[in-house]
């Protein structure tokens, strides 16, 4: 389903048709990019896809619904850089109604009864992907219906979805939980039988969107599950670095095989323990990383941390690395990633005031 080969990922982007994007995304059989794992692991950028759509003819209007779907990404960044690991716990308010911080074990199983739901999670332990659409659906019977806590919810989804993205599913998960927006996220099976090609009655979400202001935990969602997760990282090896050459680090959101690429550098895939222990993924994310990497000529792997790799880091021994919150420790040169608006920055309350500003702009694809 997810190819690792770069020419296979750029034409998928030509590939996309924006205008059926906008008609049918939110159908678990719509025309969606699946390009999410490419953007989370920086093999592609938003505005690279933007600048590519945008080329063919389309105007700004003309797409505004797929361009506004692409820049939730980045405003989850902007986020994330401007609360950094403030965004670990309720942003805007705290989550109302929380009984638990566990999981409910019906969703960790995949038999919560609801089929559409079941099915997305095994195709989620199969595969690595998940509709949007599907995860707000899990996100809102985790912290609506079961009152769990948003946080190890969100934590077992990041850790199996290969576009595994620390911002974007955190404050996802918040914006339904109502913790990073004024309301809770709810939908009835009417609606999942609607965008997901079902017809399935009588489950615990066959109900009215009036009952759920006071709806009782199903039986299907008592029991709890507590999380174990670890990150399977390959065997640590020597790396050889050449210090007359620059470094250029990569790592698990920066995979992007064409930066400065004419450049002879020193090529290191940076795989920190700690880093995975905090946000641990699955082995088949782990994979999907590897061979990603593979894409990257002469990169070499290293499995051990910043300091280790570079004890004595200053500026005799030159460091290229691409900004993200997650690695604010490294030491170097930082290199600016590529924003659909790289003007629009900063702490914005919601995503329509980001999209406001964006729009003001209008400066995309220029």
């Amino acid at each position: 389903m997810f190819s690792t080969v770069y020419q296979d990922v750029v034409n998928k982007i030509e590939e996309i048709d924006p205008i059926k994007y906008g008609r049918t995304r939110n159908h678990i059989d719509g025309a969606v990019t699946k390009l999410s794992p490419y953007i989370s692991r920086g093999v592609i950028s938003t505005k690279m896809i933007a600048d590519k759509i945008l080329s063919k003819g389309y105007t700004f209007n003309e797409i505004e619904f797929f361009l506004k779907e692409l820049a939730w990404r980045d405003y989850y960044q902007q986020v994330h850089i401007a609360l950094k690991d403030n965004i670990n716990a309720d942003v805007r308010q705290l989550q109302e109604n929380v009984t638990t911080y566990e999981i409910p074990s019906a969703i960790v199983n995949a038999n919560t009864s609801i089929d559409a739901i079941d099915q997305s999670i095994n195709e989620l332990y199969t595969t690595g992907y998940m509709h949007n659409h599907l995860r707000l659906y899990i996100a809102s019977i985790c912290c609506n219906i079961a009152q769990c806590h948003w946080s190890n919810p969100s934590t077992w989804m990041y850790y199996h979805l290969l576009d595994a993205d620390w911002a974007s599913n955190t404050l996802s998960w918040q914006w339904v939980a109502g913790s990073f927006g004024s309301k809770k996220y709810f939908a009835n099976q009417e609606n999942i039988n609607k965008y997901c090609n079902s017809s399935q009655l009588n489950t615990f979400l066959d109900v009215s969107y009036d009952s759920f202001n006071n709806i009782k935990i199903p039986i299907e969602l008592t029991e709890r599950f507590s999380l174990n997760l670890a990150s399977p990282l390959p065997e640590p090896t020597k790396v050889c670095i050449n210090e007359a050459l620059p470094t250029y680090i990569y790592n698990f959101y920066n995979l992007d095989c064409t930066w400065d690429a004419d450049i002879n550098a020193n090529r290191i895939l940076l795989l920190e323990p700690s880093f995975f222990t905090k946000y641990p993924v699955c082995k088949r994310t782990i994979d999907f990383v590897i061979d990603l990497s593979k894409n990257i000529s002469n990169l070499q792997v290293f499995v051990g941390e910043f300091m280790e790799l570079f004890p004595d880091a200053n500026d005799q021994h030159i460091i290229h690395f691409k900004e993200h919150p997650l690695f604010g420790h490294y030491k170097g040169t930082e290199h600016k990633r590529d924003w659909m608006f790289a003007e629009v920055t900063g702490y914005f309350p919601s995503f329509f005031s980001y999209w406001k500003a964006c729009k003001k702009l209008n400066q995309i694809g220029v």
